[in-house]
């Protein structure tokens, strides 16, 4: 009995032992002390590791990228300071963008300042304009707004230009042949059906009112067609008129004397006879105006309705003319001329206008409309005398170089007054 009682008694006292460790096994953390399990601490010491490793990734991606904008912004300030000029921030495309047309001048500006503003976010706190030191900060630019440079890298053509330049031209090219085009159906037109000249009339153009102005004169002697032109006297260009007509060497001369009309708030112009003049100063008035202008052909009156209806005085004009050796041409201002009368008188033979005016309007359909009048008095009398004005030299030379070639090839003529057949006695 007493070996059983030390019996459970030890192993009473050996349960309370393994108890005891037991306890001391589940709970071996001291109060005041933390300690930390084998697994998180190899948790621990991998996060870590991975951490570095993306924080090395990402080191080397952004010490990658600036490298070549940075020195490219550096060198292009640097040179630009050298030469004086303003410094301006300077955009290099990468291989995409080079690749990319600029569409237009603001979003390049748009592109210039992000690059600008990355590089100046990626480089150093040394490069930063906060914290550069005084050699860094006269590096940078005045202004904050980025200025457009062409970038030096694969410049993309802009194919705006070459458009507008390709589309010029193109219509300089169709205006050149448009113009050629109307030319050649100008010179080649035969559309104007003129009525075949009969016994091979006669086409006169008188031009009145030379000596006003010699370029106008001039484009219708370059016409180098008969024309029989009259000037006018004591005018800036009267002698260089009469000498260009002499020159030209198909140019007839007259004088347009000028005379009083019925109208007597007209003023004919110098070296005009008036109603009051006597015979003697007629004559010589029309003796000094002869000088001045001949040698001449003939002689016509300017204006003159009140004069060309005095038997008097155009006796006296008429017979000037006689003995200066040329022809008098009465312009029928006046349907009472006396004219005709003092002529038949005298024994002299006279031209007149038989013809219409080509530019009492001064338009295309005017003048063929008064053209074709002309041709038909051509065609009954063999001779029409038809007046125009040097005046009407911004259409009229164009309109007979158009003309002309029908004409000829119809039968008709083109003569001068005094070599026509409209000599009347």
């Amino acid at each position: 009995m007493a070996n059983t009682r030390k019996t459970s008694t030890s192993s009473k006292s050996n349960n309370k032992k393994t108890s005891k460790k037991t306890t001391q096994k589940k709970s071996p953390v001291k109060r005041g002390k933390v300690s930390v399990s084998p697994g998180g601490l190899i948790f621990l010491c991998g996060g870590i590791i991975i951490f570095c490793l993306v924080l090395l990734l990402v080191t080397t991606i952004v010490e990658r990228r600036p490298e070549v904008d940075s020195q490219f912004i550096t060198e292009n300030i640097q040179t630009d300071k050298s030469k004086g000029k303003t410094p301006e921030t300077k955009k290099t495309d990468t291989p995409e963008q080079a690749k990319k047309p600029k569409e237009s001048v603001k979003e390049n500006a748009k592109e210039t300042a992000k690059v600008t503003t990355k590089v100046t976010t990626k480089e150093s706190p040394k490069s930063s304009p906060k914290t550069s030191s005084p050699a860094t900060k006269e590096k940078t630019p005045e202004s904050n707004t980025p200025k457009r440079e062409e970038p030096k890298q694969a410049p993309v053509p802009k194919p705006e230009n070459k458009v507008q330049q390709t589309d010029t031209i193109r219509s300089e090219n169709s205006q050149v042949k448009t113009d050629t085009e109307k030319t050649k159906e100008a010179s080649n037109k035969k559309s104007f059906d003129f009525p075949k000249a009969v016994g091979n009339a006669q086409l006169c153009l008188l031009l009145d009112d030379g000596g006003q102005n010699l370029s106008d004169l001039q484009k219708f002697l370059a016409l180098k067609i008969p024309v029989t032109v009259a000037v006018l006297p004591k005018l800036r260009d009267s002698v260089s008129s009469a000498q260009a007509v002499r020159a030209s060497g198909h140019g007839e001369l007259m004088l347009h004397q000028p005379m009083q009309a019925v109208n007597l708030n007209v003023n004919p112009g110098p070296g005009a006879i008036k109603p009051d003049m006597s015979s003697s100063e007629i004559r010589n008035l029309v003796l000094e105006n002869l000088r001045e202008i001949g040698p001449v052909s003939g002689m016509n009156n300017h204006e003159g309705s009140l004069i060309t209806a005095d038997s008097s005085k155009m006796e006296t004009i008429i017979d000037v003319a006689h003995m200066q050796g040329i022809y008098f041409l009465d312009s029928r201002t006046n349907v009472e001329t006396k004219i005709p009368y003092v002529s038949r008188e005298l024994g002299y033979g006279w031209y007149e206008r038989n013809g219409y005016f080509l530019d009492n309007q001064k338009t295309r359909d005017e003048f063929l409309k008064e053209l074709r009048k002309n041709l038909d008095i051509a065609n009954k009398t063999g001779c029409v005398i038809m007046i125009a004005h040097v005046w009407s030299a911004d259409y009229m030379p164009a309109l007979i170089r158009e003309v002309y070639p029908e004409l000829v090839a119809k039968g008709y003529s083109f003569t001068t007054v005094g070599k026509s057949r409209g000599l009347k006695n």
